[in-house]
């Protein structure tokens, strides 16, 4: 087995290596992105596509499989003999994406044993890379425009600043929803929360970005009442247990887990 560091120094590379491809296409303003939609009718852009190769051909240097949402799906039989695997969202936040409004990212995360254990998130637009790895921490660093072959995730680590950060006296209790799917389960939750705090402020943010505000302490909760799959969580999970917190089944409490025979994850709630 690969060194678990060296595996997030990979990843790191590929988010890394991902987002320019994405901005290079974002940034372009000749392009329409290419959208199509897919069965689900989600929208899928030529960045998508772009940034999946990217991230491919960075992970082809491991032993491990790749389960992503812009890739060929195995089949159960075969996924579930995978003890460790690569799970990658190449752009999530693909309505943001088309809205241009910055709130997208690429995901990867490393699963062993249907636990994330390692996993990185990229922010293109801001340039901001947060890198995660049990045991080992959790780090948000910013203006990070190379990822060089040779480096180390300690390296990247010193760039940046460890998760969560200095609590900031604040009055309000912050909860994290999502722009473009609040639900009226949601709402409903939210206001179980202004019954028990004084003070409750809702922050709206798209992607993978809700559960870094968790992770980094910016904000308390996220939950999650609407449907997501196990790319869209996986890195995220993997920061937030990292930086102390945990993504758990909003009905059982139990944390997600992996690699499942139906990748969509149940509702959750990180904190």
């Amino acid at each position: 087995m690969m060194d678990r560091k060296d595996i997030l120094y990979i990843a790191a590379r590929a988010a890394v290596e991902a987002g320019k491809k994405i901005l290079e296409i974002y940034n372009d303003p000749s392009s329409d992105f290419g959208i199509e939609r897919k069965a689900d009718n989600s929208p899928l852009t030529v960045a998508d596509k772009a940034s999946h190769a990217v991230i491919r051909s960075f992970l082809s240097a491991t032993p491990y499989p790749v389960l992503s949402e812009e890739g060929r799906l195995a089949d159960y039989a075969e996924r579930r003999e995978w003890d460790a695997l690569w799970v990658v969202d190449p752009l999530d936040g693909t309505k943001e994406f088309i809205k241009r409004n910055g709130e997208f990212t690429v995901n990867i995360a490393w699963v062993e044993k249907g636990v994330p254990v390692a996993g990185v998130i990229y922010v293109p637009v801001k340039d901001e890379l947060f890198l995660a790895l049990e045991g080992w921490g959790a780090y948000k660093a910013a203006n990070v425009r190379e990822v060089p072959e040779g480096g180390s995730a300690d390296e990247l680590a010193k760039e940046g600043c460890r998760l969560p950060f200095e609590c900031k006296d604040r009055s309000a209790f912050v909860v994290v929803a999502s722009r473009s799917h609040l639900t009226p389960e949601t709402e409903q939750y939210i206001r179980g929360l202004e019954q028990r705090h004084p003070h409750v402020e809702t922050v709206s943010s798209g992607s993978s970005l809700k559960i870094c505000l968790v992770a980094e302490g910016s904000a308390d909760v996220y939950p999650r009442f609407a449907p997501t799959m196990e790319w869209d969580t996986a890195a995220g999970h993997a920061i937030a247990r990292a930086a102390g917190k945990e993504m758990r089944n909003a009905l059982t409490g139990e944390p997600l887990v992996y690699n499942k025979e139906n990748l969509l994850n149940p509702w959750f709630i990180v904190e």
